[in-house]
């Protein structure tokens, strides 16, 4: 049995706990009977042919680890079936494929978002035996109640948070904290809530600025002149959501500002007169050791991924849903998004004690 294994996009906590669970699993079973090799960061080591055969050693002391032995890259989808002049008019997935069949591998193992996810899928449906797991720090991963990463991204951000609230209250200020999520407010409203944000707002939910600084006048008459805002780094206006995806592109371009969070200070401090700070944590959220919840979870999801290798189950990413892991279709799980339901009862007990989403 030849097993490779790479990891792809963004790294996060857990990834090598979850190299871990998988390969762990298979040296207990198989023994000397499977030889695994590592593929260096991401696609790119599976198109170049950078490859390494690895022992148990490589296993043992990376629970705790953060980032990935492996590296990792980020390969866009929709340059996979491009022509390259540098492979003679080959297309990357031509060289993944022939890198795969050249090692003749039984197995591939992909640990990896939504586009890694795509790009997993359309491996599998051109022949590859394919397992994936679910990581990211967004949890946007569909098919799965929990991706790992993001519990720990979770409590780096609360963290945050919490340590703003000091400086917040000392100075009467009203503190924005830009959390991670492009498209999906997971992580903001996970933070956000855990936080005691006064204010959260993500991409699913459209905030009125109005809406926001009334918010933040009513907190100041109460004598509570700070304030807590979680916004997502693709938290959208009212007027955005209104736009094309074509204007929405080009009005952002067009915006002075360096992100969301800082037009909304601006917009804030215009309207409020009150001063208003931003803080951006950035990639922090996804860097440092894995929690106990992603150590535990990846590490069950690694094993989950060992089994159906056994049982020779491929074209399945491992996900967790209702506390128990389980296969799903690569085909259910590639191109789709996790969103956050507008209509969630998180959201309504969110409201329900007093935070405003600025709908």
């Amino acid at each position: 049995m030849k097993v490779a294994m790479l990891t792809s996009g963004g790294d996060c906590q857990g990834l090598n706990s979850a190299l871990r669970g998988v390969g762990k699993s298979l040296y207990k079973i198989f023994g000397k009977d499977v030889d695994i090799y590592g593929i260096r960061d991401g696609y790119r080591g599976l198109i170049y042919g950078d490859i390494r055969k690895m022992d148990p050693s490589n296993f043992s002391g990376i629970l705790t680890l953060g980032g990935t032995i492996l590296g990792t890259s980020r390969q866009p989808f929709k340059t996979m079936c491009l022509p390259m002049p540098e492979f003679g008019g080959k297309t990357k997935l031509d060289m993944m494929l022939e890198n795969y069949r050249k090692y003749k591998f039984d197995c591939l193992v992909i640990l990896g978002g939504n586009g890694t996810h795509k790009t997993a899928n359309l491996l599998a449906q051109h022949g590859v035996n394919v397992v994936s797991l679910p990581k990211t720090i967004d949890n946007d991963l569909w098919g799965t109640d929990m991706t790992f990463g993001f519990q720990s991204a979770v409590d780096i951000a609360t963290h945050v948070i919490d340590c703003i609230h000091t400086t917040a209250t000392s100075h009467g200020r009203v503190f924005i904290v830009e959390v991670m999520g492009h498209k999906v407010g997971w992580l903001t409203l996970y933070a956000g809530i855990s936080g005691g944000a006064d204010v959260i707002l993500i991409p699913e939910l459209p905030y009125d600025v109005d809406k926001v600084c009334k918010v933040l006048k009513k907190r100041k008459m109460q004598g509570k002149p700070f304030s807590i805002l979680a916004v997502a780094e693709g938290a959208i206006s009212k007027e955005e959501a209104k736009l094309s995806k074509k204007e929405f592109k080009a009005a952002r371009a067009q915006m002075k500002e360096p992100s969301v969070s800082y037009r909304l200070a601006n917009e804030i401090a215009e309207r409020t007169g009150q001063e208003i700070r931003v803080t951006i944590p950035g990639h922090f959220q996804r860097g440092g050791s894995p929690c106990a919840y992603d150590r535990v979870l990846s590490t069950r999801l690694g094993s989950k991924a060992a089994e159906l290798i056994i049982a020779g189950k491929y074209g399945y990413m491992v996900g967790i849903v209702n506390g128990e892991t389980c296969k799903v279709p690569l085909g259910d799980v590639a191109g789709k998004l996790k969103m956050v339901d507008p209509n969630a009862g998180i959201i309504k007990e969110a409201k329900r004690i007093g935070i405003s989403f600025g709908d």
